[in-house]
């Protein structure tokens, strides 16, 4: 019998075991704000990722005040660009818009093209003609994730354009309106009763525009505060495990984190791919884990499991592939 050297041995055992944790941790990637005119320099650091998942959280194209044929066009441009080509090919692509691809500047349910605006986006995400957001109104939907990692993970992409009212705006912002909606009511509906059967270990919830910040005068949950309370109390209710928001639009990166009732409830901003918001060195955000960060940035969340225990740890990464913040629980 041939003996194998104690030192090969130990090569082996490395190789095996990191295989073995490359297999079992899913990594999820996502972004906003990325204009198809701009320098896009972030693909080749997310290629590097090697991420299982790339989420759409809006912005994907600026395309407000163009017909169909335009967002087609632009959304062609997206789709032929050599590195986010690369990651068609290797990753599951799927995401929600926001105001600039949904095709008009802080707009809602009165946007007159809006159906053709959807069917432009499902396109472009490649939906199948058999998938429900082909006939329904909005985008929203939900995916089991890849299982690879052992553990249930749950993303529902929130639609808050097709039916949102009107937000009560001023020169200084936006005044609170207490009894539109952001996500209407056939949405509000479909959420509970998914939540409802969920089994989820960990919940992704994708949404446009920030939900726990409340503080900053743009766009946001707590423009509509009725709303941001009920997603509050639905997640509450139904004690969904490990609850994480996704969101975009603000063109900085910031982790926020709020108790709700005992529940405790992380978001994660990443904003923007192309465009930050360079000279926003200061933003109140009582809710804010960390830092603001003000360069082009994208987030990797990745879970496994360590000990039966389900982990995951989310990043906030900048050109080069640079770990802007990190958040591990």
């Amino acid at each position: 019998m041939r003996l194998i050297p104690s030192f090969t041995v130990f090569l082996l055992l490395l190789f095996f075991t990191a295989y073995a944790s490359a297999q079992d941790t899913l990594k999820i990637t996502f972004g906003s704000c990325n204009n198809q005119d701009k320098p896009q320099h972030l693909w080749d650091d997310i290629l590097s990722d090697v991420p299982d998942i790339w989420v759409w959280l809006g912005d994907n194209i600026y395309g407000e005040g163009q017909d169909a044929e335009g967002l087609r066009r632009l959304y062609l441009r997206q789709k032929q660009h050599p590195d986010y080509e690369k990651l068609l090919a290797t990753a599951f692509i799927t995401g929600i818009w926001d105001d600039h691809d949904y095709g008009v500047n802080d707009g809602g349910k009165h946007f007159l093209y809006k159906r053709e605006s959807q069917k432009e986006f499902l396109d472009f995400l490649a939906v199948s003609a058999n998938d429900h957001r082909r006939t329904q109104k909005g985008i929203y939907t939900v995916h089991w994730l890849d299982q690879k990692s052992g553990i249930k993970v749950r993303l529902i992409l929130l639609d808050t354009r097709y039916f949102r009212d009107d937000a009560i705006r001023t020169k200084d912002g936006y005044t609170p309106n207490e009894k539109g909606s952001i996500l209407g009511k056939e949405q509000w509906s479909w959420l509970e009763k998914e939540l409802k059967e969920n089994k989820a270990e960990i919940t992704l919830f994708a949404s446009g525009i920030q939900v726990i910040p409340a503080e900053h005068r743009f766009e946001k949950w707590s423009n509509f505060p009725n709303e941001r309370k009920k997603l509050f109390n639905l997640i509450r209710k139904y004690k969904v495990a490990h609850p994480i928001i996704l969101s975009g639009d603000r063109h900085i990166a910031e982790i926020s984190r709020i108790e709700w009732k005992r529940h405790t409830i992380l978001e994660v901003t990443s904003s923007s791919l192309t465009h930050s918001y360079g000279t926003n060195t200061f933003e109140p955000n009582a809710y804010r884990v960390g830092k603001l960060i003000n360069v082009d940035n994208y987030g990797l969340l990745q879970v496994w499991k360590e000990n039966d225990q389900v982990v995951y740890k989310v990043q906030l990464k900048g050109e080069g592939g640079v770990i802007l913040q990190e958040f591990k629980e």
